[in-house]
C-alpha cells in the first residue's frame, strides 16, 4: 500500500531553500537608498553610531543592514525601514517611492513582499545628517 504524501511549497525535489532576513535587509536599504530624497537610514542612535565609526576609519561597518529590520516567513518578507528624508521632498512622494522600489528590487530575487512598514525619523536641513 503506498501513501500519497502532499506537496507543499518547501517540499521540492532537491531541498529547501531559505532566504536570510539579512538578504532581504541589504536588498532593501540598497533600493531604499536609491530613492531621491532618502538621506539616510537609520535612527538618531544608529546615525550617532555610525558617524564614530566613520571617524575611526570603520565607516563600512553597520552600513549594510543599517535602518532596516526584514523576516522572511514562508517565501515572503515583512520589511521594517527607518528613514532621513532631504527637506523639501513631500514625505507621502517619498515614503511611496520607498515602498515600490524595495518591493521591485526584493521581489526581483523571488522573494514576494507582503508588507513595508516606514518611520521617516528625521529630515536633513541643509546638509548631510550626522
Amino acid at each position: 500500500m503506498t501513501q500519497e504524501l502532499p506537496m507543499t511549497p518547501d517540499a521540492v525535489t532537491g531541498g529547501r531553500t531559505h532566504i536570510a532576513d539579512e538578504v532581504v535587509e541589504k536588498i532593501a536599504v540598497a533600493a531604499a537608498k536609491a530613492v531621491p530624497g532618502v538621506v539616510e537610514l537609520g535612527g538618531d542612535v544608529a546615525r550617532f553610531f555610525n558617524a564614530v565609526l566613520d571617524r575611526v576609519g570603520l565607516d563600512q561597518v553597520g552600513d549594510a543592514r543599517r535602518g532596516c529590520s526584514a523576516h522572511v516567513t514562508d517565501g515572503a518578507a515583512l520589511i521594517n525601514l527607518v528613514i532621513v528624508i532631504d527637506a523639501g521632498h513631500p514625505v507621502p512622494e517619498v515614503t511611496t517611492a520607498v515602498r515600490v522600489g524595495v518591493t521591485q528590487a526584493v521581489e526581483s530575487y523571488g522573494v514576494r513582499v507582503d508588507e513595508i512598514n516606514i518611520r521617516v525619523d528625521d529630515v536633513a536641513i541643509g546638509g548631510p545628517v550626522a
